[in-house]
């Protein structure tokens, strides 16, 4: 089968986010095509262009032209890669999807290791384990450390490359920078994750996205994630407890203040300060909890019926045939 036709059957589709990368694609689609000409299923290659500044545009129009397994996508401003894979994957063909970016820091020679685990029924999705030296090795180990310490992920690296089932798409929230979180919600949502080696080159051409304030947003979002995972559908775990909390203590500085008050003469007024501070703090998280309740409730509503439709859209489907 290897390399897809227009209108025939396509089993893997490759996802390429490209913000830039005029030097890169070209060669990235020649390296493509010599590693998936002669595999057992059929494969295409979804390129995204996010909003490029150089020539990238007209670079994938050519490319399209010459190749038809090379499909492209534009985003007329950039919007991100998460917001990238979404829209590769809208129009992909593929029922196993693969995420690689275009700067060749990854060769298309490793995909068959990351689709074949998909392909066998033996994972849901793979994440690369990179092998090699690269610039940002001890951020990158830092953030693996930690979303194993905080998610229990046993995987060794969590934001490289991967593969995965066009499922697990359906329950990742298309947030700017979740697609790092991948993983960890598919883990969450129990999708069987595993991973292969891949080989991690340095960059032959153009500049790296990532910058040193990348980290602060990456390290706020994995605490969003974090929240979301453990207290997303029970809220009221979260706010209830912490509210109370707050409010028995209150109550029970406002009990020590009395005793102060009337049994020894002597008052203070920090502590009617820190009373009402801690009462009303405490009935505030309270009511977010109950808000949160009734928008977890919502969510679980909206998800049961997309699993109907889902259900009356595959049966129609099976009908059809």
């Amino acid at each position: 089968m290897s390399l897809a036709q227009p209108t025939g059957r396509v089993d893997v589709s490759v996802l390429v986010p490209a913000k830039d990368e005029a030097e890169n694609l070209p060669e990235f689609a020649r390296l493509f095509a010599e590693a998936l000409e002669r595999v057992p299923y059929s494969c295409e290659l979804v390129v995204v262009n996010d909003g490029s500044t150089d020539e990238t545009g007209e670079v994938l129009e050519l490319l399209a032209s010459e190749h038809t397994w090379i499909s492209v996508c534009t985003h007329r401003s950039q919007r991100g890669i998460a917001e990238a894979l979404k829209t590769a994957g809208e129009s992909a063909r593929g029922h196993t999807l693969v995420f690689y970016p275009a700067d060749l820091q990854f060769l298309p020679e490793d995909i068959p290791r990351l689709v074949e685990p998909i392909l066998s029924g033996e994972a849901d999705i793979i994440t690369g384990t990179k092998q090699g030296q690269y610039e940002k090795a001890l951020v990158s180990g830092l953030y693996n450390r930690l979303c194993r310490w905080l998610f229990g992920i046993r995987v060794t690296d969590l934001n490289a490359v991967k593969a995965y089932r066009r499922e697990v798409m359906d329950v990742v929230p298309a947030r700017p920078d979740w697609h790092r979180f991948l993983v960890v919600i598919a883990a969450a949502e129990g999708f069987r994750v595993s991973e292969r080696p891949v080989t991690v080159h340095p960059r032959r051409a153009g500049v790296s996205k990532f910058g040193i304030g990348r980290i602060p947003i990456g390290v706020t979002d994995l605490l969003s994630v974090w929240f979301l995972l453990r207290f997303g559908r029970k809220p009221m775990l979260f706010f209830g407890v912490s509210g109370g909390v707050l409010f028995a203590l209150g109550f029970g500085v406002g009990i020590f203040a009395l005793i102060l008050r009337f049994g020894y003469g002597i008052g203070l007024r920090p502590l009617l300060d820190l009373v009402l501070v801690l009462v009303v703090s405490g009935i505030s998280l309270f009511g977010f909890g109950f808000v949160g309740e009734m928008l977890a409730g919502s969510r679980e509503e909206i998800r049961a019926l997309n699993r109907s439709i889902d259900r009356v859209t595959s049966s129609l489907d099976r009908h059809n045939r």
